[in-house]
């Protein structure tokens, strides 16, 4: 059997996960947001109306570009593969990381899903191994993919001799 080589994964996680991380990284904006109003409501340290609305300003565009430009990026880059030899993945988007696995590595193949995740249909795959760098994580999936890819691997780990350590 051929060794498995780092190499580009062939598929895209669902497009669907652009508007999940989006929503994802909206939260975390407007409980920042949030807390910069109740701060400018409740000043009475005398900080300047100007300083305030200025800093409202500058969170709301930074927030603006994170939401816009950061599920775009991780989208483009993020991929998976899963072969009868390896799985890989691709993943980031400020810090980017390929990872490959032997499929006779394969101790466990966990699915789940938070709830913002299944408002967005979308499920999580992680392919522990006997590696120190710790799971392999495919994050972004449509439920359907997400459940076919644990069948497959599941089947492939069990077909592939080893003892997975």
């Amino acid at each position: 059997m051929d060794v498995p080589t780092l190499r580009p994964p062939r598929h895209r996680v669902s497009r669907t996960a652009i508007w999940y991380w989006a929503a994802r990284a909206a939260f975390g904006w407007l409980i920042l947001l949030a807390a910069q109003v109740i701060w400018l409501v409740a000043d009475t340290a005398g900080v300047p109306l100007s300083a305030h609305v200025t800093g409202l300003v500058a969170t709301a565009v930074v927030a603006a570009a994170h939401v816009t430009v950061m599920p775009q990026w991780r989208y483009r880059v993020h991929r998976w593969e899963a072969t009868p030899a390896a799985v890989f993945t691709q993943s980031g988007w400020f810090r980017q990381e390929w990872r490959i696995a032997p499929v006779s590595r394969i101790q466990t193949v966990d699915s789940e899903r938070g709830p913002l995740e299944q408002l967005f249909r979308l499920a999580n795959v992680t392919v522990t191994t006997a590696s120190a760098a710790g799971p392999i994580k495919v994050g972004g999936l449509d439920r359907d993919t997400a459940q076919r890819l644990v069948a497959e691997l599941t089947a492939n780990a069990q077909a592939t001799a080893g003892d997975a350590t």
